[in-house]
């Protein structure tokens, strides 16, 4: 028996972009998603109205060969292909396709100008030959988009917006056609030739009203590319220093940034000092000090020293292109909640037309005129487009996630946006999260006070070739005191347990408490101390003096301990007031987490210790086990699979690339408080949701009533259709004006 293929797991697909021309309303872009997923070898297919993109996923040995499949797909669907995907309308002018537009209008103007003249008690009327001289062009020629796409929208025995349009549109002006060659020789009949004409218009305006809006929603994108100088000075081997556009950076290269220029690539400074602006990359207001050694990431721009570096990261492995790429997945993404308006949308447009149909023959059955009964059906299809159905969830989620890009929270996952909000759990690991991830020197206890300069010399002149945390403490300690030290000579260093040599021919040890207990000492006189920092959850380290006996003496103790982030306390406690349950998880002891969560203000019931890194993921589903919304907040590479079990895994910026990759949300500025400002960004983002779908139902369900009992004529029906699609994206624009708290 054969044992079935099994499906294709993520790591084997390949991601294929593709931007799409010509939709207008969410029934077109159902019907791209339709046409991409019947191409044989398509996992996933999926389709964003507002930025006209398509996000295919196929298999990765199949894709370079299905990519003009897919694209002949779209083609025969009715649709057109641009081969970029990303921000297709960035750096156009904001009159950019108004022409057809102006043309439209200036054709249509003479039409509605009698119609204001009888406003003011003037009876003008243009001959009926003029009225169709003016309308026929508008109606066939600068309208000929809403045929074509209506014809395909025919041939895929679907609907759209462009079919709600042509048909009445159509039939308003073959009705003005039908009672101008019917009426009676020398008597002017009342034509809707204006109608048609209006109506077409109108929709032309509203469409190039939304392009101009969907060009600030992605503007997001568009600031993050302008970020990226084109050109870079690189020092050849010679020293000479030559320009070469970035794209020609390789890793290695040394790279002068000058200025006031932008960095251009990812790198290390090796020469130079300089305050460096990195708020369009962290959200982070003031300059950062930048000398030998600091990490300079793509994007930032140099203050007003010279800085020399040497590139790290190049293309679309800095930190800058993938924060765009994160941006545009969350942008593309289609969420949950759009799932359920594409289902609608999908049969809106045929109970539309069977709606204005029926609507038709109600009129007549009531013995309404003809020509009123057409006019009631025309109305209905024009009021009736589902356009801003359509751009109602997308608008909103690229508002929001925009905004949050630039205020250094990126969100790669549109459901994480979505689900966010509802948090009823934020559970954080410990180091690197909630503290600095780094130990700090906390206590330097002696038994002679007066030799605590002495001891606390001699134990960083132990550590000064040392790159352990724990002797890089001792050192930052040393210099806060103002101290140098003797270089040491036969340094030695016992893994697992400290280091051992001279100082100016005496002999010394730094030791754990580990090897202090090997070597049959105590702390003596210092037990007390060592008692109190052990219950601090600190840990404990001696400095040891041996004579030229061999005997060793306790000179000093050192007690280690990891530090919270400054504003730990504060951020967890405004969590608190917005009434979640906070938990850390740590696998420290539970003597160093106890102590660390009373620091930051947790109860003891809100510490899990000593969670080994294989069971976080399993703390993180205990929480989610009562049907609790758990948020995880996390920084490394252990974190990893807590962050993908939690409902919305949020990573420190400042942590590992794993993390980060296993997140929906990436907090750049690795920060506390803008956990609080992703929650609070999510909210507000589905709240606008909420609204744009609210309002788009209720004006396609009270314009319909309307317009088939007589409330609105056509061309009134065709303006309140164009603007209904402004309004949503522009309802969706105000998250711009978003600031975190």
């Amino acid at each position: 028996m054969n044992e079935p293929t099994p499906a294709p797991t993520d790591s084997d697909l390949a991601r294929l972009d593709l931007g799409i021309e010509g939709m207008t309303c969410a029934s077109c872009s159902l019907r791209v998603e339709r046409a991409l997923k019947k191409v044989p070898g398509v996992q996933q297919a999926e389709v964003n109205l507002a930025t006209e993109s398509a996000r295919v996923r196929v298999p990765a040995e199949q894709a370079q060969a299905l990519a003009p499949v897919l694209r002949r797909a779209v083609r025969e669907a009715g649709y057109g292909v641009r081969e970029e995907s990303q921000a297709p309308r960035a750096g156009l002018s904001a009159w950019a396709g108004f022409a057809p537009v102006a043309w439209a209008i200036a054709l249509t103007l003479p039409l509605v100008l009698p119609m204001i003249a009888e406003l003011l008690g003037m009876h003008l009327m243009l001959p009926a030959a003029l009225q169709f001289a003016l309308a026929t062009p508008v109606q066939f020629i600068l309208g000929a988009h809403f045929y074509r796409a209506a014809w395909h929208a025919l041939k895929a025995a679907t609907g759209n917006m462009d079919l709600l349009v042509a048909v009445g549109t159509s039939a308003a002006w073959a009705l003005s056609l039908w009672l101008w060659a019917t009426a009676p020789a020398g008597v002017m009949p009342h034509l809707y030739f204006e109608a048609g004409a209006v109506v077409v218009t109108l929709v032309m305006l509203g469409k190039w009203l939304e392009l101009r809006v969907k060009r600030q929603t992605t503007s997001a994108i568009a600031l993050l590319q302008a970020l990226r100088p084109p050109l870079a000075q690189v020092v050849l081997r010679s020293g000479q220093i030559i320009e070469v556009p970035v794209a020609e950076v390789l890793v290695g290269d040394a790279v002068v940034v000058l200025p006031g220029q932008g960095v251009p690539v990812d790198g290390l400074v090796s020469e130079g000092r300089s305050q460096v602006d990195e708020s369009m990359l962290t959200g982070e207001p003031l300059p950062v000090v930048k000398e030998a050694g600091a990490k300079l990431t793509a994007g930032s721009i140099n203050g007003e020293g010279r800085l020399l570096m040497q590139a790290t990261a190049v293309g679309t492995q800095t930190v800058l292109s993938r924060i765009i790429a994160l941006v545009e997945d969350a942008q593309a993404a289609k969420a949950p909640i759009q799932r359920l308006v594409d289902r609608v949308s999908a049969i809106f447009v045929p109970a539309v037309i069977a709606f204005a149909a029926l609507a038709l023959l109600g009129a007549l059955m009531a013995g309404l005129p003809l020509e009123e009964s057409v006019v009631r059906a025309v109305a209905v299809l024009v009021i009736a487009c589902p356009c801003a159905l359509g751009l109602a969830t997308p608008a909103a989620i690229m508002a929001g996630t925009g905004v949050a890009a630039r205020h250094g929270i990126l969100i790669k996952d549109a459901q994480a946006l979505e689900l966010a909000h509802k948090a009823s759990v934020v559970a954080f690991d410990k180091t690197g999260t909630l503290t600095l991830g780094r130990p700090k020197l906390v206590a330097f206890e002696v038994v002679e006070p007066t030799q605590r300069a002495y001891a606390l010399s001699r134990a960083a002149s132990l550590q000064s070739a040392s790159e352990h945390p724990l002797a890089r403490a001792v050192l930052e300690q040393a210099r806060e005191q103002g101290l140098d030290w003797p270089a040491p000579q036969d340094l030695q260093a016992v893994p697992g347990r400290g280091v051992s040599g001279q100082v100016q021919a005496q002999a010394y040890r730094i030791a754990s408490a580990r090897w202090l207990g090997e070597l049959g000492l105590s702390w003596g006189a210092l037990q007390t101390q060592a008692q109190h920092w052990l219950e601090q959850g600190a840990s404990l380290s001696a400095l040891l003096q041996e004579d030229p006996g061999g005997h060793l003496r306790v000179l000093a103790l050192m007690a280690f301990a990891d530090e919270a982030k400054p504003g730990a306390r504060q951020a967890l406690a405004a969590l608190r007031r917005r009434g979640l349950r906070l938990v850390m998880i740590s696998g420290d002891s539970r003597a160093a987490a106890l102590a660390m969560g009373e620091r930051l203000g947790l109860a003891g019931h809100e510490v899990q210790a000593e969670v080994l890194p294989a069971d976080k993921a399993r703390a993180v589903q205990q929480l989610r086990a009562d049907g609790s919304v758990v948020v995880m907040v996390g920084d490394g590479v252990n974190d990893a699979p807590a962050l993908a079990a939690a409902d919305v895994g949020m990573a420190m910026g400042t942590g590992t690339d794993v993390a980060m990759n296993a997140a929906g949300v990436t907090l750049m500025r690795g920060e506390l408080t803008l956990v609080g400002a992703a929650l609070d960004i999510s909210s507000r983002t589905v709240r606008k949701i909420r609204q744009n779908l609210f309002w788009a139902f209720v004006y396609n369900v009270a314009g319909i009533a309307l317009a088939a009992t007589g409330g609105l004529n056509p061309m009134v029906a065709g303006a309140a259709m164009a603007l209904s699609s402004v309004s949503v994206m522009g309802n969706a624009l105000l998250l711009r004006r978003w600031r975190p708290a």
